[in-house]
């Protein structure tokens, strides 16, 4: 089976066609539960996000603020597996129909071995995968394995990188382009700031890729922000908060549903 690529550039291309940004959620397989972490993705898109990284919790997620790395302990803790993390985007895509990537450290898929974690990962109706640490210059048999399988390798830049690095990650990579808007960890921030900006502008001068904005964003304000000048606003820390601060799994999942209906109008008032 091959993966669904095409389905996110469609639903990337979908959003611009609609003269707004694309909506990208993230929610970490396993939190609170395995069950409870499906039904978030599924109270996201509810909501309003037009795709969804389900994160494989890491003992060591060195992009990660404090937020996460709680989300992601509560996982481990509770036993989470890589089959758990394809069991979720399984059911979380056959329940919506959106394009679900896994985001995720190298290390796990180096140990899992890359041709059954990309083969499984296409099974299950992934689009692709998200690789904050895993260096360009290195990742060719990755590439080789995901081309294979129709899944997407989305790489991370930051306003730190210089326009012949980015030209080097925008030509390898595929789906779109993660643009980190500042230096430092996941988390909300007070404003997002002008780097991603110019980030952006500098990124698209390399490549036709859709270029996506995270980190730092968590109210329709400022996903409206950065919606006028990115392809996507994606969300993460924000999400996983409401779901840390609620009484009870029911009660969290409304709240992200609500996140999501909240930061969708956002990306319409671009």
């Amino acid at each position: 089976m091959s993966g669904n690529i095409e389905l996110l550039s469609a639903t990337l291309a979908a959003a611009k066609a609609e003269d707004r940004a694309a909506l990208i959620a993230y929610l970490p397989a396993g939190f609170p539960s395995v069950d409870g972490g499906i039904d978030a993705v599924k109270a996201v898109v509810a909501g309003g996000a037009d795709v969804v990284e389900v994160g494989l919790p890491h003992s060591d997620p060195v992009l990660d603020g404090p937020v996460i790395q709680t989300a992601d302990d509560i996982a481990l803790r509770g036993g989470v597996k890589i089959a758990d993390v394809m069991r979720t985007v399984r059911e979380a895509y056959e329940a919506t129909g959106v394009p679900i990537l896994v985001m995720t450290y190298w290390n796990p898929i180096d140990r899992y071995g890359i041709e059954r974690f990309t083969a499984e990962l296409a099974d299950a109706g992934g689009a692709g995968c998200i690789l904050p640490d895993l260096p360009v210059q290195e990742s060719s048999v990755w590439r080789e394995h995901a081309d294979k399988h129709g899944l997407a390798t989305v790489f991370v830049v930051a306003p730190s990188s210089k326009d012949e690095r980015l030209a080097t990650i925008t030509a390898a990579g595929s789906g779109f382009v993660y643009a980190a808007s500042l230096m430092g960890v996941t988390g909300t921030r007070e404003s997002v700031g002008e780097q991603a900006q110019d980030l952006v502008r500098r990124t698209r001068a390399t490549a036709t890729l859709p270029v996506c904005v995270g980190l730092g964003v968590s109210n329709a304000q400022q996903a409206a922000e950065v919606a006028a000048f990115a392809d996507g606003v994606i969300v993460g820390s924000a999400f996983v908060k409401r779901m840390l601060d609620a009484p009870d799994e029911e009660s969290g999942l409304a709240a992200v549903r609500s996140l999501a209906g909240e930061l969708a109008e956002g990306v319409r008032k671009r």
